[in-house]
């Protein structure tokens, strides 16, 4: 269905000089966004944050390709909210560019000219304490299109609708109690009528007890269920695992990235983050695994029972969280076509193949330096380094990769025709000791840790981008390493290449078979949030964030230089006209 509307300039919240002149009406058809759609989106819309619900970063146009991609000429570009770190999903659908940045500032952009359409600005109420103000400062991904509309996830934990054409707020519900240190950092997951929401900040003081995976109602945004991920009645083993600490001095496992559906097991699956506090000696857990930290959770998508579990990185010291995105594909595995789950899921960088029904271990493959999991059985049992576990509150360990990765946020990619997968990730070792937990002011995390820093891995360059044949096992095909940072995350298309950006301001795109750099150009600030493709008018663009990045590590890259303000900005790039 086709929504026409006819908005006057005066109606549209936006700057006067941005967009049309003053007086001018601006005329758009805009389609509904279907379940059918966003489950087989067209291949010039970027409907969510990896543009379908598998999660693959993967685009089917190829206007721009290997032959001609050295032509590529910046189109248009776009300066974003100067707060805090550059985390930006840009999303697309019927020439229409959705930029949500932190805050929950949001912009709807003309997609062809960078005409601004309308912003949004959403007031939050005040937070008390340091770590509280900062998750305002580092949203990610936060919205996607449904029917009529954008759907928002914001950091004083709400969700609202907001009417696509127009940025009127259509209805908000709130989800979790912000007072309490709940947020959302990372955007929804929209698919069978429904909005799954992973939320954020359950390492606050006040969070204790509870950290929510929810299911909405997409149309009213009416709660469904939700499945708390550190105290689970229906099964004795969580409460096992925490030897004998009660649910309400439980914290963590935060499933603060965005999560996978998929339509024919009709699950959903999302990852969780480390235990709180980060050592045991201080969280009094001994030798328990802390489910269902670190974990892959696949729960009904009707119902939200839990289907199936799988624990990453038991009994975490170290703040090595699993929460990064989780793809679904079919995949060979020892010669029979399986439906997997594939997630490099914590900063560990350990590649794992899962199968999607029932969450059995198939295989694992290991990318970055990485000292804390000595092995993993063919039965996917995980043993942990235990000389790196902190015993006493004087000592200091070196353990690697270190609490800021390895991988972070920035997503991998999947390219279906290839089979390949395209994990950016950096070589960091880091230097923890334990700390007593104490009085916690509200607002503030209850990490209960000293960092001594971070350094390079042993005989590593810091930047690594991995390439692995997930038909093949995961076997690696090909890497680069790089005097600097990979902050961007991937996007493959079917032109045959793979984009890419770095902390030296670089965005590249490199043959995503060889890794042979076929265009690069440098921006004003490092690469960062997630770079997308979309189409309008039979026209290919592709967007890039960059900004503000706590993921240079300036000082393990020699000579970098970084801009004294964020320069947060989208830069989008086409063929000549």
């Amino acid at each position: 269905m086709k929504k026409s509307i006819l908005l006057s300039f005066t109606s549209i919240v936006a700057v006067a000089a941005a967009g049309p002149a003053i007086g001018q009406d601006l005329e758009r058809d805009y389609s509904t966004v279907t379940d059918e759609m966003l489950l087989n989106p067209d291949p010039g819309d970027w409907l969510q944050w990896r543009r379908t619900v598998n999660n693959w970063g993967h685009s089917t146009l190829d206007q721009i390709n290997r032959e001609n991609v050295g032509e590529l000429e910046l189109a248009w570009a776009w300066a974003m909210a100067e707060l805090g770190q550059q985390e930006v999903a840009p999303i697309v659908h019927d020439g229409i560019m959705i930029l949500a940045t932190n805050q929950n500032q949001v912009d709807a952009l003309d997609a062809a000219t960078g005409d601004l359409i309308w912003s949004y600005n959403h007031e939050r109420p005040e937070f008390e304490g340091g770590y509280h103000n900062n998750q305002a400062n580092r949203q990610k991904n936060s919205v996607a299109f449904y029917g009529d509309s954008v759907i928002l996830t914001t950091v004083d934990a709400k969700l609202i609708s907001l009417d696509a054409l127009s940025g009127q707020v259509e209805w908000e519900v709130q989800v979790n109690d912000w007072e309490a240190g709940y947020s959302f950092t990372a955007g929804p997951l929209i698919a069978d009528g429904k909005i799954f929401t992973g939320t954020s900040g359950c390492s606050i003081v006040g969070t204790n007890g509870a950290c929510w995976i929810t299911a909405h109602d997409a149309e009213t945004g009416e709660e469904l269920w939700r499945f708390n991920t550190i105290d689970d009645p229906n099964n004795p083993a969580v409460d096992d695992s925490w030897n004998g600490v009660p649910a309400e001095n439980r914290w963590g496992a935060s499933p603060w990235t965005t999560g996978a559906y998929d339509a024919e097991l009709g699950i959903v699956v999302y990852g969780t983050g480390m235990p709180i506090p980060y050592p045991e000696i201080t969280r009094g857990t001994g030798d328990g695994d802390v489910l269902y930290t670190n974990s892959t959770v696949a729960l009904d998508a009707e119902t939200g029972e839990l289907v199936w579990y799988y624990q990453h990185l038991p009994r975490d010291n170290w703040d090595l969280d699993s929460p990064f995105e989780r793809i679904f594909l079919d995949a060979d595995v020892d010669g029979e076509m399986r439906r997997i789950v594939l997630t490099t899921p914590g900063k560990n960088g350990i590649t794992f193949a899962l199968d999607a029904a029932t969450g059995e271990y198939l295989w694992s493959q290991e990318t970055i330096y990485q000292d804390t999991i000595t092995s993993i059985s063919e039965d996917g049992e995980i043993t942990i380094n235990e000389d790196l576990i902190m015993t006493d509150f004087e000592e200091f360990v070196t353990h690697c990769p270190s609490l800021v990765g390895g991988r972070l946020w920035q997503a991998t990619a999947y390219n279906p025709n290839t089979g390949l997968y395209y994990l950016p990730a950096r070589n960091t070792c880091g230097i923890l000791g334990a700390a007593e937990l104490g009085e916690v002011a509200p607002g503030n995390a209850v990490g209960a840790i000293r960092f001594g820093g971070i350094e390079l891995a042993p005989g590593a360059q810091l930047g690594a981008l991995h390439v692995l044949d997930i038909q093949n096992g995961g076997a690696a095909v090909w890497d680069i390493q790089s005097d600097f940072a990979f902050t961007s995350s991937t996007l493959v298309t079917d032109g045959g290449l793979l984009f890419v950006g770095n902390s030296n301001r670089y965005i590249m795109a490199l043959n995503d078979e060889t890794g042979e750099e076929l265009w690069s150009t440098r921006l004003n600030a490092p690469i960062g949030g997630y770079p997308m493709t979309y189409e309008v008018d039979g026209v290919q663009y592709v967007a890039v964030p960059a900004g503000q990045s706590n993921q240079t590590h300036a000082n393990l890259s020699p000579g970098l230089g970084l801009p004294r303000t964020g320069g947060n900005s989208v830069f989008v790039f086409r063929l000549p006209q």
